[in-house]
């Protein structure tokens, strides 16, 4: 009988195998068996043209994009610098200069 590991995430001991990987029923993480593939889930966000995002590039808006709560609109062709990769819907998480800190989807600005 082999060794089963308490959970990375929150260290409970009730961790159980299933098929070719571990589960935690307290916190629900799962990870391979072989313990070799830590972020093997890991997201990668492209761009509308398919370019691969990372933290710090600078992307410039592809379509005339409304503010929510906000008569403002961000305008085609706003770069936006510095951008940082986040979880969730809206992906990128950025300063536009004259609106101020927003989220944008990576399916409407393309890599600078």
């Amino acid at each position: 009988m082999s060794e089963v590991p308490k959970c990375p995430e929150c260290s409970s001991s009730y961790v159980y195998e299933d098929r070719d990987q571990f589960v935690c029923p307290e916190c629900g993480h799962e990870w391979p068996r072989d313990g070799s593939a830590e972020d093997i889930d890991e997201k990668v966000v492209s761009d509308a043209n398919g370019n691969p995002l990372v933290d710090g590039d600078t992307v410039t808006v592809i379509k005339d994009l409304k503010v929510k709560g906000s008569s403002s609109v961000v305008k085609v062709g706003t770069k936006v610098k510095n951008i940082r990769l986040v979880e969730g819907d809206h992906d990128i998480d950025c300063k536009i200069d004259g609106i101020g800190p927003m989220k944008l989807k990576s399916q409407f600005v393309k890599k600078a």
